[in-house]
């Protein structure tokens, strides 16, 4: 660092050292945005037009028609439902599914394939995979559910698979020392050292799975999204927001709630 003696820099050394790859580096990253801008014809005068288009259509959608309230009502309430379900399935099945792609728990013949199953679950978006279901199992919220206990699967048994990846084995070790099975090693030194953080990853994946199953619902997997869809293809702009608006309403609602659970259990904690 400038204005630092030789000894002064051994004590305090550069915290973001500069290497030649760096450069070379950030040159060519600067160099396929630009391409990757051309390529795409993104250009100033798009945007815009599209900030003009954007002024009627919120001219439109103001004030929002809450006039048809019971086919909101009936679309919020089954994404809720749809919510819900697939969670509490998904999550319970994350337990044991983490369990086993757990490398310091399990041999690799069992570790690799399950790892291998959870990345399979998490290289699709959800709308990709409802569109699956829908083919399978037909319309409705059945297809939403099984759309989201995949979705959930890929992202908390990753998640769980890793916590557990990270314990200290001290716990462990002692369990084992008094003549315990697998399972009460598991239940009394594996899971409370990952509770807490499970419990985050929960209520984030249940965050995360009310947001998905009102968009679901596009394809047809049931839920709030069919509703929104289909005001959308009727150019019903003012009801389009009144969903909008109940969408916002119920995620900032279980914000709250989750931040709620959080406290209690680092109060009890």
């Amino acid at each position: 660092m400038a204005g630092l003696t030789p000894q002064q820099h051994k004590m305090h050394p550069d915290p973001f050292p500069r290497k030649p790859w760096h450069s070379v580096l950030s040159v060519l990253v600067v160099v396929y945005l630009v391409y990757s801008i051309n390529t795409m014809g993104l250009d100033w005068q798009r945007f815009i037009d599209g900030l003009g288009h954007a002024d009627k259509l919120l001219d439109r959608m103001f004030p929002p028609n809450f006039s048809r309230w019971e086919l909101l009502l009936e679309g919020l309430l089954e994404s809720l439902e749809i919510a819900v379900i697939s969670s509490a399935a998904g999550i319970f099945l994350s337990l044991f599914i983490g369990l086993l792609a757990a490398r310091n728990f399990m041999p690799n013949w069992v570790s690799v394939p399950v790892r291998g199953f959870i990345a399979i679950c998490r290289s699709f978006h959800p709308v990709i995979i409802a569109i699956l279901f829908v083919k399978s199992v037909g319309f409705g919220a059945l297809a939403g559910i099984l759309t989201l206990i995949i979705a959930t699967i890929g992202f908390i048994a990753k998640l769980f698979a890793e916590a557990i990846e990270e314990i200290s084995f001290k716990q462990v070790e002692a369990i084992q020392a008094t003549g315990a099975n697998f399972i009460s090693v598991i239940l009394f030194s594996v899971m409370p050292q990952v509770f807490s953080r499970f419990i985050g990853f929960a209520t984030y994946q249940f965050d995360s799975n009310l947001r998905n199953s009102t968009m679901v619902g596009i394809v047809g997997a049931g839920g709030l999204g069919g509703t929104l869809f289909s005001a959308f293809q009727r150019f019903d702009y003012d009801f389009v927001a009144a969903i909008l608006i109940t969408i916002i309403a119920l995620i900032l609602f279980w914000e709250f709630l989750s931040t709620l659970v959080r406290r209690i259990f680092q109060c009890r904690s």
